[in-house]
């Protein structure tokens, strides 16, 4: 796999949004009923979430318009108010954003040179003399599970739990190892590997999280990143094994990673029980009962449409050809690597662009020939690189809170839900003290169950999933607060990131 040519694939405007921490520690958000931006936010929803459109960029500024999720912009009027709605000419609206080597933000209005300002509740732009109420901290809105890519060397971190150390050496980020969760506390953050383990200041990979193992984030429009200990150090690859680690002489911007949600890989296996690999290059078989890299695929999927692409670790799609053949060679933009995905039960169902079924045929090799699927286009399908979810709802993250018993769905940070594969599709879900998730007759979670339930988990998207209880229904995320099992059908409300 070393020799693999994996072309990453290019940031989605989700990886793009950031949340605005003012000097007082609250969020800049807009008010969709009162027309009006404020900061009095303590937390980061989808009213907090800023997309940044860059129009022209140089190394320590930018001139940018910020859109909300309603794709509405941020609008300086003349008098120095705030709101937000369409521009009205080809200026309103920009921002000029200075870069500054604290990893703070200041936007100053592009008319009126005023810069935008907080006084802790209220959002305005008055003054043109810079102030500390003037700077803005960019926190990246996309989901806490992430991969770091290194441009300039073309790979990707990769925490070793065996060595105790991260190396920026994976060319594909198949392996769970190239996981990372970032933990934002205190205007600082922590990278959490998928062995629960916390990059430190010493290079070293520690247990728990403490000052040692806080980095300030430098954020460019873009997704670019860069981690510092604040004392100017910088995060980078060193050495001819590329260890990454804290120094203060970085060439050629080794410091910036590229910021993105940790793609899905799953395994495929038929209905013997063998796992689909790529043979040859290009040729996909059920032969193996072991699991190898040719067995992985990248689960990437549309969200607004049931269609699936399937990326092998040779960095080519599957793909229909003559004679109904599914051979690994397709490449994005070809209408026959787009598959329609069909649910059965914790199992999926793959139907070709020709209308007909994927399924084994006699020789081992996958084929797209039954018009009526059956058993034997049924796929067990097994999230590869997911030792465990960290679920995003409408209203925030599914974890523990001090004030409540009850699991709850709108917490800022993640708790992490450590899946146990029991059958294909069915995992028991594990709370992080070792219990397991149990459900109330109201179709409520607490996390301290003594025996194991059986959750059914779905793919719907390329970082979405549902999931159906052990009740029989699929669980929600409420604007109450409480985490519910209890909807019938997939709604918004049902539909989780992970």
């Amino acid at each position: 796999m070393d020799e693999v040519e994996w072309t990453p694939r290019q940031p989605r405007a989700e990886d793009l949004r950031v949340g605005l921490i003012s000097w007082a520690g609250s969020y800049l958000t807009y008010e969709p009923y009162k027309n009006k931006v404020t900061a009095t936010a303590k937390g980061l929803g989808r009213r907090q979430t800023w997309e940044i459109l860059v129009s022209n960029e140089h190394e320590t500024q930018a001139v940018v318009r910020l859109r909300s999720l309603q794709g509405l912009y941020l609008l300086c009027e003349a008098d120095g108010s705030l709101c937000y709605g369409r521009p009205r000419t080809s200026h309103h609206g920009c921002f000029l954003i200075r870069f500054h080597r604290n990893g703070q933000w200041t936007l100053q209005c592009i008319i009126s040179g005023r810069y935008l300002e907080s006084d802790g509740e209220d959002v305005f732009c008055t003054s043109r003399v810079l102030s500390a109420y003037h700077m803005w901290t960019p926190r990246p809105a996309l989901h806490v599970h992430v991969i770091l890519f290194s441009p300039l060397n073309h790979c990707y971190a990769r925490a070793d739990p065996t060595m105790g150390r991260v190396w920026v050496d994976a060319p594909i980020p198949c392996l769970e190892e190239c996981g990372f969760l970032l933990h934002f506390q205190d205007g600082c953050y922590h990278l959490e590997t998928s062995a629960h383990t916390f990059l430190s200041h010493l290079d070293r990979l520690v247990s728990q999280p403490s000052t040692q193992t806080a980095f300030h984030m430098q954020v460019r429009p873009g997704g670019l990143v860069a981690l510092s200990d604040g004392e100017g150090g910088m995060l980078y690859p060193q050495g001819t094994r590329l260890l990454l680690s804290l120094g203060s002489n970085p060439h050629g911007g080794e410091e910036w990673f590229i910021l993105q949600r940790c793609p899905t890989w799953v395994s495929l296996t038929s209905k013997a029980r063998k796992f689909l690999s790529v043979i040859y290059d290009v040729e996909v078989c059920a032969a193996s009962e072991h699991i190898s890299p040719m067995s992985l695929f990248q689960f990437e999927c549309d969200n607004e449409t049931p269609t699936l692409q399937l990326r092998s670790a040779n960095g080519c799609y599957l793909a229909q050809r003559r004679h109904r053949a599914v051979m690994a060679d397709g490449h994005p933009v070809e209408c026959e690597t787009f598959f329609r995905m069909h649910w059965n039960c914790g199992r999926i169902l793959l139907q070709s662009p020709n209308g007909r079924f994927l399924g084994i045929a006699a020789n081992g090799l996958l084929m797209a020939s039954a018009t009526v699927p059956g058993p034997n286009e049924e796929f067990g399908i097994r999230l590869a690189n997911r030792p465990f979810l960290a679920l995003r709802g409408r209203y925030g993250y599914v974890g523990t809170s001090s004030e409540h018993d009850l699991l709850q769905c709108n917490m800022d940070q993640p708790d992490c839900i450590h899946l146990l594969p029991c059958r294909q599709g069915i995992y028991h879900f594990q709370a992080q003290g070792g219990s397991f998730w149990s459900i109330t007759s109201f179709g409520t979670f607490r996390p301290w169950g003594k025996f194991a339930l059986n959750f059914c988990i779905e793919l719907q998207g390329s970082n979405l999933l549902t999931v159906l209880a052990p009740n029989g229904f699929y669980m929600r995320s409420d604007r109450s607060g409480t985490l519910l099992a209890d909807s019938e059908d997939i709604t918004k409300e049902c539909i989780w990131e992970f």
